[in-house]
Order: C-alpha cells, then structure tokens, then sequence
C-alpha cells in the first residue's frame, strides 16, 4: 500500500509492498499545495515495486517539477527533517518542557500542575474524564472540575495527560472540545506515522505525533494525538511514562502483524456471536410448537459449540476455560446473568430442552442409545439355537408393573402327592445370546444395570435383542433358566434343581390384577394360589431365621409425554405388603437362596450378597405401629450389605445363609455375570470368570449402579414434586410422622404420594400419628418442598 499525506507544505510519504489500490489523503481542516499523481500499476522497477511519477509544485515557487518515486522520497523525507528541527523548539515550548535550557530527545518530561490547565485523568478502573484544574486541595492534591460538571480531588498520580498550550481553560468548554476531538479520530492516520517512525527507529510523544499527522501541536490536535496513542493496541507501546507524559514507541512489523491478525480473528468472533445471539433471540420470540428441532442447533459446527458451551454451563461441566467463556459471553449477550440456571432457562426458552429436562441425567452421563455397531451385533445373536427341558405344560404367571418393557422372571407351582409344594422360578436367559467379552457385553457392563426413569426406560442390552431375545412373552414358547425348589412344611429348602428350559407364560399379570385374582380365590387359578401359601411359608420362616421385615410403601410415576410443557403425570403408591408383592418378592429370595446353595456345592465363584445380623432387637420397635414408620425406623440403624465373590455369606436381614441375585439378568448385570458362571457348569464346564475377576467387574458395575440409583432418586422427587405443585392450593393430604428432627419439625412420610418431608408439627403429636398438611411451596427445579400443618 503506497499512502501519502500532505499537510502545510510538507507531505509525509510512507510506502510497504505493493497491492492493486493507492491512497492520497489530504486534511481536509488544513491547507495543502495542490499535486497530481501519476501511478502506472502494471511498471515495475527493478526492485519489484511500481513505477510512480509525481508532479509536484517545488515549495514557495510557482514551477511545477516531475519527481521519480526515489527522487520525491528523498526530497519530502529532506523537508520532514528539516521541518522536524524548526518545529523542535516551539513543541517544546507549547507544552511548557521545564528542561533546564535544554531539548532533551526521546526523555518524556513531567509537566507541572497549574490552575487553569486541562487535564486527563483516570476517574477509576474503567472511566478516563477531562477537567479543568481549579485549585490545590492540601499540599498534593487538586480540585478539577469534569466534562460531567462534576468537581472532585484528585491525585496527581491519577493525571494521565495534560494537554498542551493551554493556560485558562473555558470548563464551560470542555465537552464541546471532547466533541470535536472524536470528530478528529482517524486511526488510519497512526498506520502512516507507524511506518514512518518504524523506518527511522524512532520514538514519539503526542505532540510529535500531532506535529506529524496534523502539521500543529495546538491544543486540539496534540490532544487527538494523545487519544489515538493512548488508545491505540497496535502501532504503538509506552516506551517510558514519567508522571502524565509518555513516549511511544512503534512496534516491531511481526508484532503487529500478529496483533492485526488477533484483531480480525476478534472482530470476525464478535460478528459471529452477534449472529448467534440473534438467532436465539428469534428462537425465543417463537411460540413453543414453532421452535426450531434441538437438532437444528447442531448442524453447523459455530453453532454446535457456542450451543454444547451453554449446555455445558447448565449442568457445571465445562471442560474447558474457554467453553465457560464462551458461554458466559453468550448469556452476557443476551443480558442474562452468568448463572447455571440463565443457561438453562435459555436452552429452554430456544426450546433445545424441554421444559422438565432431567438435568442429572445429563450431569451423570447416562447412555441412552446403543451404538450401532451393538445394535448390530446383537441382532446377529438372536439365531443361536440352545437344547433345553420342556416346561411348556406349566402354568406359568409372569407378574410385574403393568408398564414393564423387560420381562425378567416368571412362576410356576404345583402340591406334590407327598402335600410339599413345589415351585419353578423361570428366569429369562440372555446368556444364549451374550458371551462374556464380548461387544455386547462389554457394552452391557458399562451400562451396569437398565435405567428406569418417570419419563423413559433405558435398557442394559439393545432393546430388539432385549425385546425380541431374552424377554419373555405372553403366549410364546421362551427360553429361560428355571430354578424348581420342593419346600418343606415349615418353608426351608427341601430339594432344588436347575435347568435350562424353554416355557410358555400363560398369564402376564400386573401387581393390582393378581391381588385380584389372589382375592377371588377362583379354583382354576389354584396354581397362583399355592405360590402364595409358598410365599408365607417362606416369609414365615425367615422370620424364623432373624429376617427383617422392611415392607413400606413406593413410589411410582409415568409421565408419558415428557416433552410437552405441562405433560400428564401418573403417580402410583403401592404398598410392599401387598399379597401380590409378597409373592413375587419371596419367590426372588427363594430363588437367590438356591442358587446361593448350588454356587457353594460347586465352588462357583458368584457375587454372594450378605448384610451382617444388625442385632436389630424388633421388640424394641414394637411401640410403632407396623408398616411404613416401623420398617423405617428400623432400615436407618441397618448396617450395609456386602459381596463375597468365593463363597456365600449370611443375609441377616432377610434371615438367609446365603442370597445370589438371580432374577433380573436383562436388567442387571451383576445378575448377568451369576448367569455366566451357573450356565458354564450346566454345561459342564468351568466357571468363565474367576473370583478376582468378579471382583473388578463387580467393582465397576456397583459404581454406576449407584450412579443410576441415584438418578433415579433425584428424577423420581422431582416428578412427585411437580405433581404436588400442580395441585389445588388447599388440598390436605396425611402425614405419618417418622420421628422427630429439632423440636417440633418432624419427618414426614405423605402417604398418598410417598414422599418423605419435614415440617413443624403440633405439641402433643408422637412418632407414628397421622396429621394432616398442605403444601405452601413446590419447586421441582430447586428441589424444594414446604410443607404446613392443618390443625383441625
């Protein structure tokens, strides 16, 4: 770029290699010579830069001379240097140098204070105001009177400029002065006094500068001069500062070029996020059913980031500074706080998340898909035939909640001629599908368990091979692993076997419809009637052995459309001890119990369950009423329970020598690996996993298992909250009193939702009294829950 400036008589010329366009810039508040220029841009000289020819009129004469492009370099840069010298002088004394006599070069001289003068100064970190000096204040200090008719103390320390050629300045001017100063900034300017002054390694204060840019150091134009440097961030640093006077420097050509490329790499990010901002702010003005798809957001890579940013700030997961900066520039933007929840009320209000977006879920990374290549594999396993016993004559009832996608377990039972009852436990068999190691199953331990949520179910194993494979069905010949036990007339195990087998469900039964059919006592329906006399032979004899009864109450809850702003909510509240409930829960016991046993007679190494006796003196809780506040009461004292990969370890709490879970191997993958071992010794084979490598797995697996257990908590509070939200105000609901937290402010067990609170509760009131209260507060979000007693 070729520039040149003319100003009173004098031009300043700068050159750099040569582009395809030329500027001539004249001032336009100065006087100029006229000149014409002539630029030939396809001559090039020896040097490789084009040929110029300027016809210029010589200084003071009337002639008019043609100058080469060296020639007329050589004769402005003569006359700059000359007039540089004649200017020296009264520089100096316009800005009142006290200098001994002396011009000192490059060495920034401190200007006294004086009333009258204006001044530049730093108001505080962010605010530099004009003043006029009025008076001293104290010894050191001056009162100024600023551009915003405000008059304060200042330290000279916060002087940063004192413009020159001022004596008694009109304050009553001060602003109109501002207002022409900014008229008068052109930063294109400093690019040509950066060249020049880079040529010549020199340095420069203000008044040089407006000498060069402007042809005057009076008081305007010296202030301009201080403004473009003081300001400037890529021509020129602060060589040296002493009290209100600096001396600039230019910088060296990489410098700035790397600072130009910052700058457009800063502009082109700016426009960007601008651009960005707008699209969220129409995505908000837009109603909820017109919103754009969440997948529009991650189409284009500039948008996919700045969106996983604020999803990152939603739920405290950055992974980096710059995604937390990002995010926060974007809510800055938008002029919403630099919060988790603006991040979150953004994404909802774009409609990116839906309304009752599980936010642990996202915090805890839990997957909800199977990769494809899984998908794949999968589907490659369900032609895989196994030899099986036939248990197809047997009446089998498959009873579960009536939403359940994954259908793990089923019963059988018949009376023997000897009058001893025997049961057949029918477990579905993924293991004819899934091999240990393999892609599946690596995939199926990483999961650890299925996930089981109000708002969806997100399986261990894809769901075709889950569905289609190791389900069982209703009506359809299934593969499964039946453990058959004969019970003695007081409950313990009299004989048991195990077997592959293929069955064929009779009935698949909800817990409400076979409390029904239990209720009915019909004679056809004998079978599900003795697993139920089997059931309290068990319970009984547990009980026998030290069991614990834990029964209470539980929660569940469906929201079918869970994208929906207001989706429907199904709560359900059932109750453990329920006859249905019994039954199946006993016959899983009993299950686990007998292959407990056979893992032992076979030195199989499985992940043996055990809770050491808790010396838990049930008399001692007798004065609670039974159900919920006893069973309560008693778990808060239990100790925890533990894994023996060898060999079994008593139960305390359910009263058994030894438990294996059995009964879930869809939906749990420690139940998964108890498959893998008990299926290779049907075959007669040895156990594929050993104990220490039990021991890892189980590891592994009972960490996400109490990852998801812990989701799932967290979702299923948040649903019951939301329910009581959308109640009627007035509403009451009963409240079992659990015990008492300080004073009066109770924990409470609200029986028609299964929620347990706290709230302050009358004088008088026990452990175990029923009261009645309502909800003042529901916020989900928050997890907050304020609860009121209704003294009637």
């Amino acid at each position: 770029m070729i520039s040149v400036r003319a100003v009173n008589t004098c031009s300043i010329f700068r050159s750099s290699p040569p582009v395809s366009s030329f500027r001539f810039r004249f001032n336009k508040h100065l006087r100029t010579n006229t000149s014409s220029f002539h630029y030939d841009r396809y001559s090039k000289s020896g040097s490789g830069f084009p040929t110029f020819r300027f016809d210029l009129p010589i200084l003071g004469h009337g002639d008019v001379r043609s100058y080469s492009l060296q020639s007329f370099v050589d004769t402005v840069f003569e006359e700059l240097t000359s007039n540089h010298k004649r200017k020296r002088q009264g520089i100096c004394s316009a800005i009142k140098l006290k200098t001994g006599g002396e011009v000192l070069d490059d060495k920034p001289v401190n200007q006294a204070v004086e009333k009258g003068l204006l001044v530049e100064f730093k108001k505080d970190s962010e605010r530099v105001l004009l003043a006029v000096v009025q008076r001293r204040d104290g010894k050191k200090n001056w009162m100024v009177y600023d551009q915003n008719g405000a008059t304060s103390s200042i330290k000279p320390q916060q002087i940063t400029y004192i413009v020159p050629g001022v004596d008694n300045f009109d304050q009553t001017q001060i602003s109109s002065f501002i207002q022409k100063a900014q008229q008068n900034l052109d930063t294109s300017l400093l690019e040509f006094a950066w060249i020049e002054l880079l040529e010549k390694n020199k340095s420069v204060t203000p008044e040089e500068l407006a000498e060069m840019i402007f042809g005057s150091v009076e008081p305007l134009e010296s202030y301009c001069a201080h403004l473009l440097l003081s300001k400037d961030d890529l021509y020129f640093t602060v060589q040296e500062t002493k009290g209100s006077r600096s001396l600039y420097g230019p910088r060296p050509t990489v410098q700035v070029e790397e600072l130009m490329r910052r700058k457009l790499a800063k502009e082109a990010a700016e426009k960007e996020l601008q651009e960005f901002v707008q699209l969220l702010t129409s995505a908000k003005a837009m109603p909820s059913n017109a919103k754009p798809p969440k997948t529009s957001w991650v189409v284009e890579e500039k948008i996919r980031c700045k969106i996983e940013s604020l999803e990152a700030y939603a739920i405290d997961a950055c992974k980096s500074n710059d995604e937390k900066r990002i995010a926060g520039m974007i809510l800055t933007a938008m002029g919403m706080g630099k919060t988790a929840s603006s991040a979150l009320n953004l994404l909802i209000d774009i409609g990116y998340f839906p309304v009752h977006v599980n936010l642990d879920m996202l915090k805890l990374n839990i997957h909800t898909d199977h990769p494809d290549e899984i998908i794949s594999a999968a589907e490659d396993l369900l032609s895989e035939p196994i030899n099986r016993k036939d248990l197809t004559h047997l009446k089998v009832y498959a009873i579960d909640v009536d939403e359940a996608d994954e259908l793990d377990d089923a019963l059988s039972a018949t009376r023997l001629q000897d009058g001893r009852i025997k049961v057949w436990i029918h477990v579905a068999d993924p293991t004819q599908y899934v091999q240990p190691g393999s892609k599946v199953d690596r995939e199926a331990m990483r999961r650890g368990t299925s996930v089981f949520l109000p708002t969806a179910t997100y399986p261990m194993f894809p769901e075709k091979l889950a569905m289609e494979g190791m389900s069982l069905k209703q009506g359809e010949v299934c593969n499964a692993l039946t453990v058959s036990v004969i019970l003695h007339s007081d409950g313990c195990i009299a004989e048991y076997s195990v077997n592959n087998s293929i069955i064929k469900p009779t009935y698949m039964l909800t817990y409400e419809s076979a409390s029904e059919l239990l209720h009915m006592n019909l004679e056809e329906e004998a079978e599900l009637k003795l697993l139920s006399e089997a059931a309290s032979l068990r319970l009984q004899w547990r009980r026998e052995q030290g069991a614990v009864d834990t029964a209470t109450i539980e929660t569940r809850i469906k929201v079918p459309n869970p994208e929906d702003p207001e989706p429907s909510i199904n709560l359900y509240v059932e109750n453990q001890a329920d006859p249905a409930m019994r039954l199946v829960s006993e016959m899983m016991l009993l299950c686990g119990e007998a292959i407990a046993t056979f893992g032992s007679c076979n030195n199989i190494p499985l992940p043996y369950r055990g809770q050491p006796q808790s010396n838990i003196d049930v008399s001692a809780f007798a004065h609670l009423p039974e159900g919920p506040v006893r069973s309560l009461a008693m778990v808060r004292i239990m100790r925890g329970a533990e894994i023996d990969l060898r060999k079994p370890i008593r139960h305390g709490i359910l009263g058994l020598p030894g438990y294996v879970q059995f009964t879930s191997p869809i939906r749990r993958y420690l139940d998964l690996l108890a498959h893998y071992q008990v299926k290779a010794v049907l075959r007669g084979d040895s156990p594929p996993l050993s104990a220490g490598q039990l021991e890892g797995m189980a590891s592994l697996v009972n960490m996400q298992t109490r990852v998801v257990r812990r989701l799932c908590s967290s979702s299923l509070q948040y649903w019951i909250i939301e329910f009581l939200r959308r109640q009627p105000k007035e509403k009451k609901y009963r409240a079992l009193i659990l015990r008492f937290i300080k004073d009066r402010v109770a924990a409470l067990l609200l029986v028609e939702v299964g929620l347990q609170a706290s709230a302050w509760v009358s004088l008088g009131t026990q452990i175990g009294d029923e009261v009645q209260v309502r909800v003042e507060e529901a916020h989900p979000r928050d997890d907050i829950i304020s609860l009121k007693e209704v003294v009637v």
